[in-house]
């Protein structure tokens, strides 16, 4: 038997009132002479006995009175395992879910206003000195510390729905973190225990017990969400076609019919549509626009489904460019085809340095630096290009194949390349091509039968190489590559095995030619994310930003400015945002009052699977780890001290009650004397 309040014991030193009473109150017996007492004695010696028996019990009734009454104040208890101690208290930590999904209702309201009110009668069954942590999706720091009775119940007021998506492996974790020094630790997970939360793989890092997941019902509801969103078009040109795939998807089990869908640029309606969804089915449809102007763009894309609302909004920001900056370096002044090749487009915007006058300073303000006919190249050139490569850039190179081999080997083995093993003059044609890349995934709507590739008279014979960073984009029958790509860095390297001479292929003449460079060019443009996720996504990315130390990026969006920690690393910027953002929306980023770029927060879209684990299927999550899987089909769940200990406070006040009665009785009917 242990005790709550232990203090309290030394109360047990009043049980020597009734004693001392008992010792100096004995009643004085008068001596009186008779001529006969036989018969007297006997009398006399028959009520002393009795009246010595009478004192015993009432002094023994008032200090088994005195000692119970002590007891029930000192709550003591009775523990069933050896294995748990209390006298430091226990821990008793309570998640509460307050995802999305729990704005769900069921008979007796909200399941978060339900939630709320099981975790109260949950710690009210607990001791007065136990601790308490609460832990709600957010994660805040707040809720890391242990609080009292008192102040969980104003915690769990404040609890409101946030965006913030976790799963029960992330929930477990937190609360197996907590230091909770020589306290008994006790878990409760008071959620409706979503497919999505739950997962479908083994909780690991579990406690071995004392744990109790505490399911809340709700009424079955349809959904269907804005699910995601992408891009069609090469490249977003003011004023060109823009065509943006959309994705819906249909959570119920009934049909979705003519589900209305509309897609707003910076508050401007520019695409509307009816779909039709099949229960438990995705649905992509394609929106086309145009009319776009250059700058940022913010889109909202919207649909029109109850009564779950909150995934019925996906944000996305993009930007329309002016032009894109290319560079041409060219030793071969009678190289015209790349000057004609981007001639008959605006948008690209095309600056030629004669290789004698490179200026290598403005190398990083280039989307493109394309290299043809070097007939001196130098290592200088190429430890600048690879660290043009290595902060993102995209560099395509021609060679001049009059140079000697060894001199070009020299130049690829800078940039961290295979050298040549020879110049081949054999006339053949390009056999084989990657419609796989990112250069011609998408140039093909149908592949003909018979493809016609470049022919080629003269080509460089490069040296193979394992390097799993090599991708030949085209090749040669004999397997040696024609056009290959090398990640270098963070950028990418286009090398040819020709040059853009006419005597040494037609390439330059090739229908193939203009996707071949127009896809470079497009792809070396970094693009952002159309959008992030909120309580997922805290490291947001930009091309390299060049920051100023009396300046600070901020990330604005109406009145909420978030100040992000900034990460330099090679060919871009990351920003740490942390846990700063939890509210969907559209945060510009400004640096010295100008506007650097926009990036979309939406919902996590796993709160839209409005699908449940079943009890089985959680026991089994744990494996053989005891648990206790409660719903709130019957009563709160006893908690892990009840199951443990019995108090036995309430049994001392009813036995002292008792002992008072019997001296009371005792006293009043054995009061009598027999002479």
């Amino acid at each position: 038997m242990n005790f709550l309040y232990p203090g309290f014991l030394f109360s047990l030193l009043a049980i020597a009132i009734p004693i001392l009473i008992h010792l100096f109150n004995f009643r004085k017996f008068k001596k009186v002479y008779f001529s006969n007492v036989r018969f007297l004695k006997a009398a006399k010696e028959q009520n002393s006995s009795r009246e010595e028996l009478k004192n015993l019990f009432v002094l023994a009734c008032r200090i088994l009175a005195i000692i119970f009454l002590v007891l029930a104040f000192a709550r003591p208890y009775w523990s069933s395992e050896t294995g748990i101690r209390s006298e430091n208290g226990n821990l008793i930590n309570i998640y509460l879910d307050n995802s999305y999904s729990m704005e769900s209702v069921n008979k007796d309201g909200s399941l978060l206003d339900e939630a709320k009110r099981r975790a109260k009668a949950i710690a009210k069954g607990f001791l007065p000195n136990d601790k308490f942590q609460l832990s709600t999706n957010d994660f805040e720091g707040r809720h890391q510390r242990l609080v009292s009775y008192e102040e969980l119940l104003n915690l769990i007021d404040e609890v409101k729905i946030s965006s913030v998506h976790r799963t029960l492996q992330q929930v477990i974790n937190r609360q197996q973190a907590v230091n909770a020094g020589s306290r008994n630790i006790f878990s409760y997970v008071l959620s409706d225990f979503q497919t999505q939360f739950t997962g479908r793989k083994k909780i690991t890092s579990a406690p071995d017990n004392h744990l109790s997941l505490v399911r809340l019902n709700a009424n079955a509801i349809p959904n269907i969400s804005a699910d995601s969103i992408w891009s069609l078009s090469p490249a977003h040109k003011p004023g060109d076609q823009e065509r943006f795939v959309v994705r819906l998807r249909n959570y119920s089990a009934e049909d979705g019919k003519d589900i209305p869908l509309k897609l707003s640029v910076n508050n401007q309606q520019r695409a509307v549509a009816r779909i039709n969804i099949p229960a438990g089915k995705s649905v992509t449809d394609t929106l086309s626009f145009g009319g776009l102007s250059a700058g940022w763009q913010k889109a909202v894309l919207n649909i029109k489904d109850f009564p779950v609302t909150f995934d019925d909004e996906l944000k996305f920001s993009f930007k329309v460019n002016s032009g894109m900056q290319i560079l041409h370096i060219n030793g071969d002044p009678a190289e015209k085809h790349i000057n004609a090749l981007f001639a008959g487009d605006s948008y690209f915007k095309l600056t030629v340095m004669p290789e004698s006058a490179i200026n290598y300073s403005t190398f990083s303000t280039y989307n493109l630096i394309m290299v043809s006919g070097l007939k001196e190249p130098s290592s200088g050139l190429a430890q600048e290009l690879k660290g043009y490569l290595k902060n993102g850039g995209s560099v395509v190179l021609f060679p001049d194949l009059d140079n000697k081999p060894a001199d070009f080997s020299a130049f690829l083995r800078e940039l961290s390349l295979p050298g040549i093993s020879g110049l081949r003059q054999d006339t053949t044609s390009v056999s084989n091509i990657d419609l796989k890349s990112n250069v011609f995934n998408d140039v093909f709507e149908e592949i003909p039968s018979k493809l016609d590739l470049p022919k080629v008279n003269r080509y460089f014979a490069y040296t193979k190489n394992s390097n799993s960073n090599q991708q030949d984009i085209l090749s040669f029958p004999n397997g040696l590559p024609f056009f290959i790509c090398y990640r270098n860095g963070e950028g990418q390297l286009y090398l040819s095995a020709t040059s853009l001479q006419a005597q040494d292929s037609n390439l330059p003449q090739h229908p193939i030619f203009v996707p071949l460079i127009y896809k470079i060019a497009f792809n070396s443009v970094q693009d952002l994310p159309l959008y992030y996720t909120v309580g997922k996504d805290n490291l947001l990315s930009a091309p390299q930003i060049y920051s100023d130390p009396n300046a600070s990026l901020r990330l604005i969006a109406g009145k909420q400015e978030v100040i992000p920690e900034v990460r330099q690393v090679p060919g871009k910027t990351q920003l740490y945002v942390a846990d700063q953002i939890r509210k969907s929306g559209f945060y510009e980023l400004y640096q010295s009052g100008v506007q650097q770029y926009s990036y979309a927060f939406n919902e996590n879209r796993a709160e839209s699977d409005m699908h449940y684990t079943d009890d089985k299927t959680l026991e089994q999550l744990f494996d053989d780890k005891k648990i206790a899987v409660n719903t709130t089909k019957g009563d709160l769940p006893l908690n892990a001290v009840k199951n443990n200990h019995s108090d036995l406070w309430k049994l001392c006040l009813v036995l002292c009650a008792v002992f008072l009665a019997a001296e009371a009785l005792f006293i009043r009917f054995f009061n009598h004397k027999n002479i």
